[in-house]
């Protein structure tokens, strides 16, 4: 038997996950621009860093999966492939990269990596989110810049500034959960 092979424990963690990513994309703050601000990327974040590379990966995947079938998953409990492949797609095809980053670098278990793969999972995230906007809606890349990441940059900090202080302590609860 393979030494990674997930437990029950584990597929109960990463549903967890994919209902908190579900929840909080429900939290959203309307801009003029058409993108949403909402707490999904930072639900995506958290389930990478706390979940590890891997397991939040798999989490961030199912999410994707259950939205692009019809669950109304995604921000403003919406769902179905359109999403994906319309405006806003970049930035939730951007979300397994996202959390392999994230628990890529709490993986190491250090607070260099982790901080690190939270800042390269937030710049892929508004890159690719701003590069799909600006194909799907034939934006300049100024324009794109002005209505997918600009208005995100300073809120994706500090959601990235709360994952990196909620991480440890949640990793060390599952740890002692029995959580590997």
């Amino acid at each position: 038997m393979s030494k990674h092979k997930f437990r029950a424990l584990d597929v109960c963690f990463i549903a967890v996950f994919v209902a908190v990513i579900a929840a909080l994309a429900q939290v959203t703050v309307p801009l003029p621009l058409g993108v949403p601000l909402s707490l999904q990327s930072f639900a995506v974040a958290l389930a990478g860093a706390v979940l590890g590379a891997k397991k939040g990966s798999i989490a961030v995947l199912v999410y994707l999966v259950l939205g692009a079938v019809g669950a109304p998953v995604f921000v403003g409990f919406g769902g179905g492939f359109h999403r994906i492949i319309g405006p806003w797609g970049g930035y939730l095809l951007s979300y397994p990269l996202f959390a392999f980053s994230a628990g890529f670098g709490a993986d190491k278990n250090r607070k260099f990596p982790l901080f690190f793969g939270l800042l390269i999972g937030t710049a892929l995230n508004l890159t690719m989110g701003t590069l799909q906007l600006a194909f799907v809606n034939s934006l300049s890349l100024r324009d794109a810049f002005l209505a997918g990441m600009l208005p995100f940059i300073a809120g994706d900090m500090l959601k990235l500034v709360a994952v990196f202080f909620i991480t440890p302590p949640l990793r060390t609860v599952m740890q002692k959960a029995g959580a590997n």
